[in-house]
């Protein structure tokens, strides 16, 4: 039976203590003893869950805290390797498009590799369709050789490599026949395009007008966009805030091509300069004297014509009408870069002032700017109203005197740069990368992975 006594005084212990007698019992003691045997096992198994309980629950804030921050420092340091390893090798992080798969037709040479024949086709303003199409093939995260477990589909049809004999500007009056023969081929060779209807399919038009392939505004209007492609995602350059003809289609708005290459050659030939941008607002490019060319028509609304005639003696503005081969080192020297409409509202000069660090000031009224959720636009430049481009100086003035400073800072982000350059491969925050994020941004649960 168990007895409780009192400890002696003398011992050292404290408190009570428990000293169970084992004695002969006689049968009809037995089960009253087991009974007592159960109920203290019970009790002291119940009090041992409740106490250990407590303690893990209820560990000291200060310890909690301290090995909370720990394990987080831990993984933001052990994120922080991955991700330079993943830029480094052009790798992707396993959840960076939460799965996404696509899939890249292997077209015929006539539609892409033939026209890399010209080497300007890989390197010029429009060559964004062609960077594109090798980020993605290299792209272990992303591509699938399987299409069935593809979400989307890229077309890689190259429309603007065919260069202009007389002035060596691309003519792509054979795009949309071109992109008609891509449709048809893929559509009649297998099942994916005429199970979604082309929805799925993915094309680039890093034109003026994008998919309404042509460089004059009245004649893409007209136009529209193919039939065959007003299903389709359309990756395009041209993008506005109000409704257009040439955007009636599910599109993503991207920045034209600037070389990487070209750019770090810029600053790695600079690095041993000061620093200083000496040149207040600076422009090179298209200003024609008179506004008319031989389409009759007026070039970029006359705003260059306007900026010519007004600031071309101005002191503080550097406005050349001719090419230069050292033209990004213009850039690097100068504060504001002008950057107004052409034909369309986009200009390469977006992209190569914010990589090169000179502050775009964009006149071009209703644009619509590529990766706003990567690229802070408002905090890096300056929007000038295409009417008021003879206030310019005054515009530029306050801005040097009061929030320049500010721009600078932000446009020197490396990321905000990144986000503007497509690599081969592709590098976590790219363009193509922002591309991707745009796409896995589209898929529904519906829409994924579509199955017959």
């Amino acid at each position: 039976m168990a007895d409780i006594r009192r400890p002696n005084p003398r011992s050292s212990g404290r408190g009570f203590y428990l000293s169970l007698k084992m004695r002969l019992i006689r049968p009809a003691e037995g089960r009253l003893f087991c009974h007592r045997c159960f109920k203290w096992v019970l009790w002291f198994s119940l009090s041992f869950y409740f106490f250990a309980s407590f303690l893990f629950s209820h560990e000291p804030a200060a310890a909690t805290i301290s090995t909370a921050a720990s394990v987080h420092h831990q993984s933001e340091a052990s994120r922080a390797l991955i991700d330079s390893e993943n830029t480094r090798r052009g790798k992707l992080g396993s959840g960076a498009f939460e799965g996404l798969k696509i899939y890249i037709y292997d077209l015929p040479a006539r539609f892409n590799i033939d026209w890399l024949k010209n080497e300007r086709c890989g390197r010029h303003l429009f060559a964004s369709e062609v960077a594109i199409h090798r980020a993605l093939e290299t792209s272990d995260d992303v591509r699938t050789f399987d299409p069935w477990e593809a979400d989307f589909f890229f077309v890689p049809v190259y429309v603007s490599c065919n260069f202009s004999s007389v002035n060596g500007f691309p003519a792509i009056g054979h795009a949309r026949s071109l992109m008609s023969a891509a449709v048809s081929l893929v559509s009649s060779e297998h099942p994916f395009w005429n199970r979604s209807g082309g929805a799925d399919h993915v094309f680039v038009a890093s034109h003026d007008f994008g998919s309404c392939f042509h460089t004059l505004e009245d004649r893409a209007v007209s136009d529209g966009v193919p039939e065959f492609l007003k299903n389709s995602v359309i990756l395009q350059t041209f993008g506005v805030k109000y409704n257009h003809p040439c955007q009636d289609v599910e599109h993503v708005v991207i920045p034209p091509y600037v070389s990487p290459e070209s750019v770090r050659s810029t600053l790695t030939a600079t690095a041993m300069s000061d620093g200083r941008r000496e040149i207040f607002a600076f422009f090179r490019g298209k200003m024609e004297v008179r506004p008319k060319n031989v389409s009759g028509r007026f070039y970029g609304k006359r705003v260059r014509t306007a900026i010519l005639q007004k600031y071309g003696n101005d002191r503080k503005f550097y406005l050349r009408r001719h090419s230069f081969a050292g033209y990004q080192s213009e850039i690097l020297r100068s504060t504001f870069c002008l950057c107004p409409l052409g034909w369309a509202p986009w200009s390469p000069r977006l992209v190569e002032s914010v990589v090169l660090g000179c502050v775009p000031v964009i006149i071009a009224d209703g644009i619509r700017l590529p990766f706003p959720s990567a690229v802070p636009w408002e905090e890096i430049s300056v929007t000038v109203r295409e009417k008021d481009v003879q206030k310019l100086r005054p515009i530029l003035e306050k801005v040097a005197a009061t929030n320049l400073t500010n721009i600078q800072r932000r446009l020197m982000d490396p990321s905000v740069r990144r986000a503007l350059l497509y690599n081969v491969p592709m590098v976590e925050g790219d363009a193509t990368w922002q591309v991707l994020r745009a796409l896995t941004d589209r898929l529904s649960p519906s829409h994924r992975r579509v199955t017959t």
